[in-house]
């Protein structure tokens, strides 16, 4: 199945790049280049891509808005958020807004590639240094939203939502669960259905405002 990517950052050489990056890979093609925040919700609409990979910084509309706007409209587009800068200001702000991940511009190839491919499946770029930046932002933020209802959410679900806020695997899970890995995967789809959240990342998320998990 071809992968639909839309390219959004302000940079024409840097949307060049990404877009030639993209269509020699087996399997991908790009659908669209937006120089702006506002360009890439009206492109996003338009094609319906599987993927965006958005810059933070643009001019008349953020990327952390344009995300927040795309990924409320349109629940089947994954956000993988690229940057030259240094995360910490936009890890909780990004995934709240609904992106599945986070890469940098200098990131090989191969493996901007390979992050395109795994956000698409359903599954988020959520490495264990991204997980630590969320939880310190989240120590700083003195104002918190309504905290995700865990009702209706079993004791063992519970405990996988715990571990993949600390930051395991799915593979990690399974062995220290001592399950399959098909019994993790459907702990985690029940997860996602019952707290209405888009991928792993957004899971995260709902441990630590729900006071699931506690930031050490």
């Amino acid at each position: 199945m071809e992968l639909r990517v839309l390219v959004a950052d302000d940079r024409a050489l840097v949307r060049g790049s990404f877009r030639v990056l993209v269509d020699t890979a087996p399997g991908l093609r790009t659908v669209g280049e937006a120089g702006t925040g506002a360009e890439a919700v009206a492109l996003a609409e338009r094609e319906r891509p599987d993927i965006v990979l958005m810059d933070v910084r643009m001019p008349e509309m953020d990327g952390i808005e344009a995300t927040r706007r795309i990924c409320s409209d349109l629940s089947d587009v994954r956000v993988l958020i690229l940057t030259t800068f240094d995360l910490d200001s936009y890890v909780y702000s990004a995934l709240r807004a609904g992106a599945s991940g986070f890469l940098l511009k200098d990131t090989p190839p191969a493996d901007l590639l390979t992050a395109i491919r795994v956000v698409a499946t359903g599954d988020s770029l959520l490495a264990p240094s991204v997980t630590r930046r969320l939880i310190a932002e989240f120590v700083r933020r003195p104002v918190q939203p309504p905290p995700p209802v865990l009702d209706g959410v079993t004791d063992r679900e519970r405990e996988v939502l715990t571990l993949i806020a600390r930051g395991l695997s799915n593979t990690e899970l399974a062995e220290h669960l001592h399950l399959s890995p098909a019994t993790v995967k459907t702990h985690i789809g029940r997860l996602l259905a019952k707290l209405q959240a888009r991928d792993r990342a957004q899971l995260v998320i709902a441990a630590y405002e729900s006071g699931l998990v506690h930031p050490h």
